[in-house]
């Protein structure tokens, strides 16, 4: 093993510990967000994004995608054509991306290792879930992809509630699903649009990205 695969192995083992640390509690459910959160894919996603944008005329600046993450493909882009006077059909720019994302990006998904590892940890002792804002062809396949598929018992996706994150429909529907009260719900989350749902649920919620063993 080579010194940086040392030192990526040790900072990993520190979030995890981390991650495992705050986690604790009477908790009965853990909710995982997907892009971003189990699946070191968001520069992909922007990438299409910009892709797709382009085909349009239109060049867009890819930490929009930053400034909105967590919520469903469309509302992106109607933040989008209200940035840049674009007039992009949310829905068929998300069947553009989605098509473009499907073929040519989403068998390199990489996990975000620590956050994949603290999920099958707890695999056999807490109810699992998948709440994400992406299709459910997408997020299955790419739970697929890093092993956990057979690991997740609930998956709610874009389309499964009339309101996304921010609002709290997705992680209640989880949570009612699963047969578990939402204050014994933990969520993990990446952006500020999941923490705000899984606030307005009565859910307690850990930001991934403020672990402080994660390799930056």
């Amino acid at each position: 093993m080579t010194f940086k695969e040392t030192k990526s192995a040790a900072v990993g083992a520190a979030a995890l510990q981390e991650l495992s640390k705050e986690s604790q509690g009477a908790y009965e459910a853990f909710l995982y967000d997907c892009d971003g959160t189990l699946a070191d894919n968001m520069q992909a996603h922007k990438d299409t994004y910009v892709n797709v944008a382009a085909r349009g005329g239109i060049n867009i600046d890819p930490s929009i995608i930053d400034e909105f993450a967590g919520l469903p493909i469309p509302q992106v882009v109607q933040e989008i054509n209200k940035r840049y006077g674009s007039s992009f059909d949310p829905l068929a720019f998300e069947r553009d991306k989605s098509e473009l994302f499907y073929t040519e990006y989403i068998q390199q998904t990489k996990p975000i290792q620590f956050v994949v590892d603290h999920l099958i940890a707890h695999a056999e002792t807490k109810r699992i879930g998948v709440v994400s804002g992406g299709s459910r062809k997408m997020v299955q396949k790419t739970l697929e992809v890093l092993g956990l598929a057979s690991l997740v018992e609930v998956l709610v996706c874009a389309g499964d509630t009339q309101k996304g994150k921010p609002y709290p429909d997705p992680f209640l529907l989880a949570a009612q699903q699963l047969g578990v009260s939402p204050h014994k719900c933990l969520v993990f989350e990446d952006g500020e649009a999941g923490t705000k749902a899984a606030e307005r649920a009565g859910m307690n919620w850990i930001r991934i990205d403020y672990i402080t063993g994660k390799d930056q």
